[in-house]
């Protein structure tokens, strides 16, 4: 049986690993900056904040120190969202949230208990948050005016305007959410990333197969955010209008071909729905430590 940190861990192993994902790093291809090896060599370095989570640590600093582990190879930034999703779900897969982790007592990470362990959150764990990104690259929106000194990408700079404010992590989330689809699954009960599970539960094939299927269903029903950073509103709708027209068409199962040349293109183009990987990858943690799926 697996512990819930080694379920986070596969999961993120799984997700690299499916393909086709139309613009992300996945075991045929490789961004200019990023290779399949780097998300393989993050997974393993996050291993030690999963631990923590799953005994019993603050979501903050477990998460914290996820990143900096994850950081520890030649591509900085391989799975910062995936983690901030990840963390939360392990925790809640612990049963008794005022004890340290008895693995033998770990259940399914359900909504409700998910959103237990976010609304716990404290202004000390939003500072563990601004401090992980010191530790890797993170493309994000610039923020409205009013939120400048809230700026994550000043890292422990901002945290004396977080403490003043008595913003907890779950506090940040809710003001990220215009903009981050991570940010709005912490705050919706991480609605499409059970949802997704619950589809990896019902498709065929193996499950590296299964989870590029869903990565297409979630792509088509909704722009990835980090394209809309990244690229604009307008390419990031122009990519979902494309994943629709395939997923309609079941075509990983009629037209494989078809979605290869649309993953081949996103990556010419630089373009990464890399969201949208976030949450597949917390769809399979969910399906794997539910017992929806089994490998």
């Amino acid at each position: 049986m697996r512990t819930p940190a080694q379920n986070a861990h596969l999961a993120l192993l799984l997700e690299v690993a499916s393909t086709p994902k139309p613009g992300n790093v996945d075991r045929h291809r490789d961004l200019e900056d990023l290779r399949f090896e780097h998300f393989l060599a993050g997974a393993v370095g996050s291993q030690h904040g999963l631990e923590l989570a799953a005994d019993g640590a603050a979501i903050g600093p477990a998460f914290e120190r996820a990143v900096a582990g994850m950081a520890k190879q030649e591509g900085d930034n391989t799975q910062f969202g995936a983690l901030l999703l990840l963390t939360p779900l392990v925790r809640a897969a612990v049963t008794d949230l005022s004890q340290p982790a008895d693995l033998s007592q770990s259940t399914d990470p359900s909504q409700s208990a998910v959103e237990s362990v976010v609304d716990e959150t404290t202004v000390a764990d939003a500072a563990a948050f601004y401090r992980a990104f010191e530790h890797v690259d993170v493309h994000v929106a610039d923020p409205p005016a009013d939120m400048a000194p809230l700026d994550v990408r000043r890292g422990s700079d901002a945290i004396p305007a977080l403490e003043k404010r008595g913003l907890t992590l779950v506090d940040v989330m809710e003001q990220s959410v215009p903009g981050d689809d991570v940010a709005r699954e912490w705050v919706t009960g991480f609605e499409r990333s059970f949802t997704a599970a619950e589809r990896l539960a019902s498709a065929d094939g193996p499950l590296p197969d299964r989870a590029a299927a869903v990565f297409l269903s979630l792509l088509a029903e909704r722009p990835d955010t980090l394209v809309a950073t990244k690229h604009g509103e307008g390419v990031a709708r122009e990519v979902t209008d494309r994943a629709s027209e395939l997923a309609a068409q079941d075509a990983l199962s009629t037209d494989r071909d078809a979605v290869e040349v649309f993953a081949d293109d996103l990556v010419n183009r630089g373009i990464n729905p890399g969201t949208t990987a976030d949450i597949t990858a917390a769809a399979l943690f969910i399906a794997l430590e539910s017992e929806l799926v089994s490998v």
